[in-house]
Protein backbone atom coordinates (compact mmCIF):
# COMPACT_ATOMS: atom_id res chain seq x y z
CA UNK A 1 0.00 0.00 0.00
CA UNK A 2 1.35 3.48 -0.84
CA UNK A 3 1.91 5.83 2.49
CA UNK A 4 2.28 9.63 1.60
CA UNK A 5 2.93 11.97 4.15
CA UNK A 6 3.24 15.37 3.97
CA UNK A 7 5.56 15.92 6.98
CA UNK A 8 8.81 14.26 8.24
CA UNK A 9 7.16 13.04 11.09
CA UNK A 10 7.08 9.57 10.02
CA UNK A 11 8.44 5.99 12.07
CA UNK A 12 11.70 5.21 11.42
CA UNK A 13 12.19 1.32 11.42
CA UNK A 14 14.77 -0.16 13.22
CA UNK A 15 17.40 -0.56 11.02
CA UNK A 16 20.05 -3.71 12.15
CA UNK A 17 23.82 -3.88 11.65
CA UNK A 18 23.96 -0.85 9.73
CA UNK A 19 22.59 2.39 8.75
CA UNK A 20 21.23 3.49 5.41
CA UNK A 21 23.90 5.13 3.76
CA UNK A 22 24.05 5.49 0.39
CA UNK A 23 26.58 7.35 -1.43
CA UNK A 24 24.95 9.02 -4.09
CA UNK A 25 26.46 8.54 -7.37
CA UNK A 26 26.84 11.43 -10.62
CA UNK A 27 26.06 14.26 -8.12
CA UNK A 28 27.52 16.92 -9.92
CA UNK A 29 26.28 16.03 -13.00
CA UNK A 30 22.96 15.53 -12.17
CA UNK A 31 22.77 19.12 -10.32
CA UNK A 32 24.07 20.66 -13.52
CA UNK A 33 22.04 18.85 -16.07
CA UNK A 34 18.86 19.91 -14.16
CA UNK A 35 19.12 23.85 -13.99
CA UNK A 36 17.62 24.25 -10.90
CA UNK A 37 15.31 27.08 -10.80
CA UNK A 38 14.69 29.36 -7.58
CA UNK A 39 11.04 28.36 -6.18
CA UNK A 40 10.86 25.16 -8.19
CA UNK A 41 9.29 22.49 -7.49
CA UNK A 42 11.44 18.65 -7.88
CA UNK A 43 10.84 15.22 -8.36
CA UNK A 44 13.36 12.82 -6.86
CA UNK A 45 11.65 9.21 -7.35
CA UNK A 46 14.32 7.41 -5.91
CA UNK A 47 15.30 9.01 -3.04
CA UNK A 48 17.54 6.53 -1.08
CA UNK A 49 19.05 8.41 1.75
CA UNK A 50 18.62 11.75 0.37
CA UNK A 51 22.26 12.60 -0.95
CA UNK A 52 20.73 14.01 -4.39
CA UNK A 53 17.68 15.81 -3.02
CA UNK A 54 20.08 17.58 -0.38
CA UNK A 55 22.30 18.77 -3.63
CA UNK A 56 18.51 19.95 -4.73
CA UNK A 57 17.63 21.93 -1.81
CA UNK A 58 20.62 22.85 -1.12
CA UNK A 59 21.03 25.14 -4.27
CA UNK A 60 18.11 27.70 -3.38
CA UNK A 61 16.34 28.30 -0.14
CA UNK A 62 12.78 28.01 -1.95
CA UNK A 63 13.35 24.66 -3.83
CA UNK A 64 10.75 22.41 -2.96
CA UNK A 65 11.73 18.56 -3.23
CA UNK A 66 9.02 16.00 -3.49
CA UNK A 67 10.93 12.51 -2.29
CA UNK A 68 9.97 8.81 -3.44
CA UNK A 69 11.23 5.60 -2.40
CA UNK A 70 9.71 2.11 -2.10
CA UNK A 71 12.10 1.03 0.77
CA UNK A 72 10.71 2.09 4.26
CA UNK A 73 14.26 2.44 5.89
CA UNK A 74 15.20 4.79 3.14
CA UNK A 75 12.34 6.60 3.46
CA UNK A 76 13.09 7.16 7.34
CA UNK A 77 16.67 7.65 6.41
CA UNK A 78 15.80 10.49 3.82
CA UNK A 79 13.45 11.91 6.64
CA UNK A 80 16.27 12.29 9.07
CA UNK A 81 18.29 13.47 6.66
CA UNK A 82 16.57 15.87 5.43
CA UNK A 83 14.52 16.95 8.82
CA UNK A 84 16.29 20.78 8.90
CA UNK A 85 14.74 21.58 5.49
CA UNK A 86 11.60 20.67 7.35
CA UNK A 87 8.10 20.11 6.15
CA UNK A 88 7.37 22.89 4.09
CA UNK A 89 10.17 22.21 1.38
CA UNK A 90 10.34 18.15 1.47
CA UNK A 91 7.57 15.57 1.76
CA UNK A 92 7.43 12.01 0.90
CA UNK A 93 5.39 9.58 -0.97
CA UNK A 94 6.29 5.65 0.13
CA UNK A 95 5.45 3.48 -3.20
CA UNK A 96 6.35 2.54 -6.43
CA UNK A 97 7.57 5.49 -8.31
CA UNK A 98 5.55 4.17 -11.41
CA UNK A 99 2.59 4.41 -8.93
CA UNK A 100 3.03 8.19 -7.88
CA UNK A 101 -0.42 10.32 -8.73
CA UNK A 102 1.52 12.79 -10.44
CA UNK A 103 -0.63 15.84 -11.47
CA UNK A 104 0.02 17.84 -15.78
CA UNK A 105 3.12 20.04 -14.99
CA UNK A 106 3.68 19.44 -11.02
CA UNK A 107 7.66 19.29 -11.21
CA UNK A 108 10.07 21.71 -12.49
CA UNK A 109 12.38 18.72 -12.77
CA UNK A 110 12.54 14.86 -12.00
CA UNK A 111 15.01 12.75 -11.42
CA UNK A 112 15.50 8.67 -10.90
CA UNK A 113 18.54 6.74 -9.79
CA UNK A 114 17.57 3.23 -10.62
CA UNK A 115 18.47 0.02 -8.85
CA UNK A 116 20.06 -1.12 -5.71
CA UNK A 117 21.24 1.10 -3.26
CA UNK A 118 24.33 0.44 -1.24
CA UNK A 119 22.76 -0.27 1.61
CA UNK A 120 20.67 -2.58 0.55
CA UNK A 121 23.87 -5.23 -0.61
CA UNK A 122 24.81 -4.35 2.66
CA UNK A 123 22.63 -5.71 4.75
CA UNK A 124 22.50 -9.21 4.80
CA UNK A 125 19.06 -9.74 5.69
CA UNK A 126 17.90 -7.85 2.70
CA UNK A 127 19.06 -10.73 0.39
CA UNK A 128 20.32 -9.03 -2.73
CA UNK A 129 23.94 -9.90 -2.17
CA UNK A 130 25.79 -13.45 -2.39
CA UNK A 131 28.64 -11.73 -0.29
CA UNK A 132 26.49 -12.57 2.73
CA UNK A 133 24.14 -15.59 4.06
CA UNK A 134 20.90 -14.48 3.96
CA UNK A 135 17.53 -15.65 3.25
CA UNK A 136 16.40 -15.60 -0.46
CA UNK A 137 14.43 -11.67 -0.19
CA UNK A 138 15.32 -9.12 -2.76
CA UNK A 139 12.12 -7.32 -2.07
CA UNK A 140 12.65 -3.73 -2.02
CA UNK A 141 9.16 -3.34 -1.11
CA UNK A 142 9.26 -5.77 2.30
CA UNK A 143 5.90 -6.00 2.41
CA UNK A 144 4.98 -7.48 -0.83
CA UNK A 145 4.98 -11.19 -1.12
CA UNK A 146 7.07 -12.65 -4.30
CA UNK A 147 10.47 -13.14 -2.78
CA UNK A 148 13.63 -14.28 -4.85
CA UNK A 149 12.83 -17.70 -3.02
CA UNK A 150 9.28 -18.40 -4.32
CA UNK A 151 10.72 -17.79 -7.85
CA UNK A 152 13.94 -20.29 -7.28
CA UNK A 153 12.30 -22.61 -5.39
CA UNK A 154 8.57 -22.73 -7.60
CA UNK A 155 9.36 -21.53 -11.12
CA UNK A 156 9.36 -24.11 -13.31
CA UNK A 157 12.67 -24.97 -15.15
CA UNK A 158 11.90 -23.35 -18.14
CA UNK A 159 10.36 -20.42 -17.07
CA UNK A 160 13.92 -20.11 -14.69
CA UNK A 161 16.02 -20.36 -17.83
CA UNK A 162 14.00 -17.38 -19.66
CA UNK A 163 14.75 -15.16 -17.13
CA UNK A 164 18.17 -15.96 -16.53
CA UNK A 165 18.38 -15.39 -20.32
CA UNK A 166 16.54 -12.23 -20.49
CA UNK A 167 17.24 -10.06 -17.33
CA UNK A 168 20.58 -11.08 -16.32
CA UNK A 169 21.61 -11.86 -20.24
CA UNK A 170 23.06 -15.05 -19.08
CA UNK A 171 24.55 -17.35 -22.05
CA UNK A 172 24.63 -20.37 -19.90
CA UNK A 173 20.94 -19.78 -18.63
CA UNK A 174 19.56 -23.13 -19.21
CA UNK A 175 22.50 -25.82 -17.68
CA UNK A 176 21.88 -23.38 -14.23
CA UNK A 177 18.09 -22.97 -14.12
CA UNK A 178 18.44 -27.47 -14.58
CA UNK A 179 20.90 -27.33 -11.39
CA UNK A 180 18.79 -25.55 -9.45
CA UNK A 181 15.53 -27.25 -10.57
CA UNK A 182 17.63 -30.58 -9.45
CA UNK A 183 19.27 -29.37 -5.89
CA UNK A 184 16.43 -26.98 -5.04
CA UNK A 185 14.75 -26.05 -2.51
CA UNK A 186 17.26 -23.54 -1.59
CA UNK A 187 17.26 -21.23 1.38
CA UNK A 188 19.85 -19.36 1.61
CA UNK A 189 21.60 -16.89 -0.87
CA UNK A 190 24.98 -18.65 -0.72
CA UNK A 191 23.32 -22.10 -1.38
CA UNK A 192 22.28 -20.80 -4.53
CA UNK A 193 25.30 -19.19 -5.49
CA UNK A 194 27.23 -22.06 -4.93
CA UNK A 195 25.06 -24.29 -7.13
CA UNK A 196 25.30 -21.81 -10.09
CA UNK A 197 28.90 -21.81 -9.74
CA UNK A 198 29.51 -25.15 -10.46
CA UNK A 199 27.16 -25.20 -13.19
CA UNK A 200 29.53 -23.66 -15.23
CA UNK A 201 32.45 -24.71 -16.39
CA UNK A 202 35.39 -24.76 -13.82
CA UNK A 203 37.25 -21.90 -15.92
CA UNK A 204 34.15 -19.37 -15.60
CA UNK A 205 34.43 -19.88 -11.94
CA UNK A 206 37.13 -17.70 -10.62
CA UNK A 207 36.81 -14.96 -13.66
CA UNK A 208 37.02 -11.60 -12.51
CA UNK A 209 32.97 -11.84 -12.45
CA UNK A 210 30.80 -14.49 -9.84
CA UNK A 211 29.46 -16.88 -12.24
CA UNK A 212 25.94 -15.73 -9.75
CA UNK A 213 26.49 -12.12 -10.44
CA UNK A 214 23.79 -12.00 -13.42
CA UNK A 215 21.18 -14.41 -12.06
CA UNK A 216 21.08 -12.17 -8.94
CA UNK A 217 20.48 -9.69 -11.01
CA UNK A 218 17.61 -11.09 -12.73
CA UNK A 219 15.77 -12.62 -9.65
CA UNK A 220 16.34 -8.87 -8.62
CA UNK A 221 14.58 -7.44 -11.57
CA UNK A 222 12.34 -10.10 -11.34
CA UNK A 223 11.36 -9.56 -7.50
CA UNK A 224 10.67 -6.04 -8.04
CA UNK A 225 9.42 -5.63 -11.68
CA UNK A 226 12.21 -2.95 -12.33
CA UNK A 227 12.08 -3.02 -15.83
CA UNK A 228 7.88 -2.95 -16.67
CA UNK A 229 8.01 -0.47 -13.50
CA UNK A 230 10.33 1.76 -15.54
CA UNK A 231 8.40 1.55 -18.34
CA UNK A 232 5.53 2.62 -16.83
CA UNK A 233 7.18 6.05 -14.98
CA UNK A 234 8.72 6.84 -18.07
CA UNK A 235 5.51 6.76 -19.65
CA UNK A 236 3.75 8.88 -17.54
CA UNK A 237 6.56 10.86 -15.70
CA UNK A 238 6.98 13.50 -18.69
CA UNK A 239 3.47 14.64 -18.43
CA UNK A 240 4.30 15.47 -14.63
CA UNK A 241 6.72 18.00 -16.05
CA UNK A 242 6.64 21.99 -16.77
CA UNK A 243 7.57 23.16 -20.24
CA UNK A 244 11.44 23.47 -20.42
CA UNK A 245 11.62 21.22 -17.07
CA UNK A 246 13.90 18.49 -17.08
CA UNK A 247 14.26 14.50 -16.65
CA UNK A 248 17.51 12.82 -15.61
CA UNK A 249 17.85 9.10 -15.46
CA UNK A 250 20.61 7.10 -14.01
CA UNK A 251 20.68 3.58 -14.86
CA UNK A 252 23.46 0.71 -13.70
CA UNK A 253 22.94 -1.62 -16.59
CA UNK A 254 22.27 -1.72 -20.51
CA UNK A 255 18.41 -3.11 -19.81
CA UNK A 256 17.69 0.12 -18.06
CA UNK A 257 19.76 2.14 -20.30
CA UNK A 258 18.26 0.95 -23.46
CA UNK A 259 14.46 1.56 -21.56
CA UNK A 260 15.75 4.96 -20.78
CA UNK A 261 17.67 6.23 -24.01
CA UNK A 262 14.11 4.56 -26.30
CA UNK A 263 11.24 6.53 -24.00
CA UNK A 264 13.71 9.68 -23.81
CA UNK A 265 14.04 9.37 -28.31
CA UNK A 266 10.54 8.26 -28.95
CA UNK A 267 8.86 10.35 -26.97
CA UNK A 268 6.73 13.04 -28.56
CA UNK A 269 6.83 15.57 -25.69
CA UNK A 270 10.93 15.05 -24.77
CA UNK A 271 14.04 16.49 -26.53
CA UNK A 272 17.04 14.75 -25.59
CA UNK A 273 19.49 16.62 -24.22
CA UNK A 274 22.34 13.68 -24.11
CA UNK A 275 22.91 12.10 -27.27
CA UNK A 276 25.67 9.48 -25.14
CA UNK A 277 25.19 8.93 -21.49
CA UNK A 278 27.20 10.58 -19.09
CA UNK A 279 29.51 8.54 -17.10
CA UNK A 280 31.28 9.01 -13.71
CA UNK A 281 35.07 10.37 -13.97
CA UNK A 282 37.90 8.58 -12.99
CA UNK A 283 37.90 10.16 -9.64
CA UNK A 284 34.48 9.16 -8.49
CA UNK A 285 34.78 5.83 -10.02
CA UNK A 286 38.28 5.03 -8.02
CA UNK A 287 36.57 6.54 -5.09
CA UNK A 288 33.23 4.65 -5.36
CA UNK A 289 33.48 1.59 -7.22
CA UNK A 290 30.09 1.10 -7.53
CA UNK A 291 29.85 4.02 -10.14
CA UNK A 292 31.50 2.32 -12.31
CA UNK A 293 28.23 0.98 -14.50
CA UNK A 294 26.14 4.60 -13.63
CA UNK A 295 24.97 6.02 -17.08
CA UNK A 296 23.17 9.51 -17.22
CA UNK A 297 20.53 10.50 -19.50
CA UNK A 298 18.34 13.97 -19.64
CA UNK A 299 15.82 14.94 -22.00
CA UNK A 300 13.86 18.42 -21.78
CA UNK A 301 10.03 18.77 -21.92
CA UNK A 302 9.48 20.80 -24.93
CA UNK A 303 8.08 24.28 -24.47
CA UNK A 304 4.10 24.38 -24.93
Amino acid sequence: MNQFSDHLSITTPEIPDSPFIHVSVLSQEIIDGLAISPGGHYLDATVGSGGHSRLILGAFPDVRITAIDRDSQAIAAAASNLAEFGPERVRFWQGNFADYPGQKAEFRGIIADLGVSSPQFDLPERGFSFRHEASLDMRMDQTQSLTAAEIINHWSQTALADLFYQYGEERRSRSIAKRIVQQRPFETTTQLAEAIAYSVPPKYRYGRIHPATRVFQALRIAVNEELSSLEKFLDRSPNWLQPGGRIGIISFHSLEDRIVKHHFRDSAILKVITKKPIIPEPEEQSKNPRSRSAKLRFALKNEE
